[in-house]
């Protein structure tokens, strides 16, 4: 396993922001996610060694996250939701520093920083002072320094808050390359559902410091009983109004319709209208749940 947590307890006076969590997360791209207050920066922060934990274990990539804290930071990359970045410093400067402070030698970091800068898209900035960088430059640099010195696991925490939509494909679509081309692990906190399941395999829903659900995506949404997503070579409304005749019950979701069948009818509604119409089914599938839905119902079934 990635990482291993057992009983992992964290108390703030009376709040209490981790309860007995225990979770054990594969390798790959895991997506943590939660509503404000579940937890999720400090599980990150005791993943780190960067709080004391009152009781419980963790483990990250084999070591021990209280004993062995320095190893697991070597070992580690951080991508911080926090502003992070020194005024007055260049991009290559920043990044070859990062490699510097988990041990790498000076002239080392700073052949890593120019070939990182080179990968996250920043090589004409490496020379600009950071404070001049736009909110997307700042964090590929933030991911630059994370990565520099090739860890096993890379963690980002909200990596495209704040971001417009161009600047979260950027991110995106180079989380997807560190995952899928690099090999690389992800834990990726966000509350962005959709930019979890762009980039993740496997996800972790956490609750008032609880483990609420967890698996994989793809397992996670369940198929819906009588619920069929259909495409149609002609005209949509027509063909909602011939099943809606024969007790469907039909509603258009971008190219295609989400059709909920009545009871006992199976698929047989809809082969008929077809051929009523002398219509083309283009496509049918069972309607799955979303990742949304899968997150609301974790949240809500906690109460």
């Amino acid at each position: 396993m990635l990482i291993e947590l057992e009983d992992l307890t964290k108390t703030y006076g009376a709040v209490t922001a981790l309860s007995g969590l225990s979770v054990a997360l594969p390798g790959g791209a895991v997506g943590l996610l939660g509503p404000n207050g579940a937890g999720k920066t400090t599980m990150i922060r005791a993943l780190l060694g960067l709080i004391r934990i009152d009781s419980g274990r963790g483990r990250v990539l084999g070591m021990d996250v209280e004993s062995q804290a320095l190893e697991v930071r070597r070992a580690v990359g951080f991508v911080p939701e926090d502003e992070c970045l020194f005024p007055g410093v260049t991009g290559v400067g920043f990044v070859a520093y990062a490699g510097e402070l988990v041990g790498m030698p000076r002239r080392d970091a700073l052949r890593r920083a120019h070939e990182m800068l080179d990968y996250v898209g920043l090589d004409e900035a490496r020379y600009r002072r950071v404070e001049s960088y736009s909110t997307g430059m700042k964090q590929r640099l933030k991911i630059a320094a994370g990565i520099v010195h090739d860890p096993k696991l890379l963690i980002l925490d909200e990596p495209t808050n704040g971001m417009d939509p161009a600047g979260r494909v950027e991110i995106l679509d180079l989380c997807r390359d560190l995952a899928r081309a690099k090999g690389m692990n992800l834990l990726i906190s966000s509350h962005l559902l959709p930019d979890v399941e762009a980039v993740c395999e496997h996800v972790v829903v956490l609750g008032k410091g609880r483990l609420l659900a967890q698996g994989r995506i793809v397992d996670l949404k369940r198929p819906h009983d009588r619920q069929y997503e259909v495409r149609v070579r002609g005209d949509r409304a027509a063909f909602a109004r011939l099943l809606a005749d024969r007790g469907a019950r039909a509603e258009p979701v971008d190219d295609r319709l989400l059709v909920s069948l009545p009871d006992g009818s199976g698929t047989a509604a809809l082969w008929e209208a077809a051929e009523t119409a002398s219509e083309q089914i283009r496509m049918l599938r069972p309607r799955r749940s979303t990742l949304e839905e899968v997150f609301l119902q974790a949240v809500e079934g906690a109460g």
